[in-house]
């Protein structure tokens, strides 16, 4: 599902920068667009999903591939490890989540329920805990020991882009095509908070700031917004790159400076300064739009994956 634009545009000229990062790696080896790419706390390796319908794990050291691992009847739109950088997490086209044992490849736990497409998933910080959004519309919090769905919230009225848990996992910030964010307790299920921007676009991502106090929401208005959510305030806007047909991840770097990190439908990535939302560099190499990218736990290193067109991963040591 994050392979197919929401909407089209018109399309336009592409300017071409001169980028200052550094391009280390490029991995090949998936078949179709990459959706998600993610480093293991451990840092040690990263994950990246695929509409191939495949999961590959790469070492985050040298950029070899270390295995495949298959079993989903469709194509793969999110992967999240656990904390302890043991179990994976997938999310597909074929409605079902998938928990895998990272050291063997195998299975553990196929989780359904959901009446549609899974599209986005992540685990708590004690990892006990999955949640996952789905086209169905509705949220789901599952226990990772049993695969049992523990709590099903009926969170929007459109297709669910991303779900995310704050530091302590006690809450649960979810985003939609319906054009809002919602805060929810994880524990009760009940919603603390819906943020509601003046025009509605899509929110096609959203995720907790590291110190939990602050949401990054992504609208297809080619629009960032850093939100202080216990206010409903937007704190900042970042802009400059286009985004208005797929859910494209967007991150936190907090390893040298604080910067904002996302792909673009223009083929690069894009680094903001957190505090002045100035550009402070575009990266560029790949050959789509890039849909994902991820940030090295503790070094300045960002992975980026890109659809069909590309289908690589490219890891980047940034100067910033």
């Amino acid at each position: 599902a994050r392979f197919t634009p929401i909407r089209m545009d018109s399309e336009e000229a592409v300017v071409s920068t001169q980028s200052t990062g550094t391009l280390k790696y490029t991995l090949t080896g998936h078949t179709k667009a990459v959706s998600s790419v993610k480093f293991s706390l451990d840092e040690k390796w990263i994950a990246s999903s695929s509409a191939d319908k495949t999961v590959k794990i790469w070492s985050a050291e040298d950029a070899k591939i270390e295995r495949t691992i298959t079993g989903h009847k469709m194509g793969i739109s999110d992967v999240a490890w656990s904390h302890d950088s043991k179990l994976l997490v997938t999310a597909s086209d074929d409605k079902t989540l998938k928990i895998w044992d990272f050291q063997t490849g195998k299975c553990l736990k196929t989780l359904k329920g959901h009446g549609n497409y899974v599209y986005c998933c992540n685990f708590n910080p004690q990892s006990n805990l999955i949640v996952s959004g789905s086209f169905d519309e509705t949220v789901r919090i599952w226990d990772v020991r049993n695969g049992k769905c523990l709590k099903t919230l009926p969170a929007h009225s459109d297709p669910v882009s991303a779900v995310n848990f704050n530091r302590d996992g006690s809450l649960i910030v979810s985003s939609s095509y319906d054009g809002l964010c919602r805060i929810w307790d994880t524990a009760s299920g009940q919603c603390m908070k819906t943020l509601i921007d003046d025009d509605n676009p899509p929110v096609s991502f959203v995720k907790f700031s590291p110190n939990g106090k602050y949401i990054l929401a992504a609208t297809l208005d080619n629009t960032l917004k850093l939100w202080d959510y216990s206010k409903g305030k937007c704190l900042k806007t970042y802009t400059g790159h286009k985004n208005s047909k797929y859910c494209i991840f967007a991150n936190f770097s907090v390893t040298g400076g604080k910067w904002i990190v996302c792909g673009s439908e223009d083929n690069m990535v894009y680094i903001w300064n957190l505090q002045t939302k100035e550009i402070v560099q575009k990266l560029e190499g790949h050959t789509d739009v890039v849909l994902c990218t991820a940030c090295h736990p503790t070094k300045n290193m960002i992975a980026s994956g890109a659809l069909e067109n590309d289908k690589t991963i490219k890891i980047w040591i940034s100067d910033y």
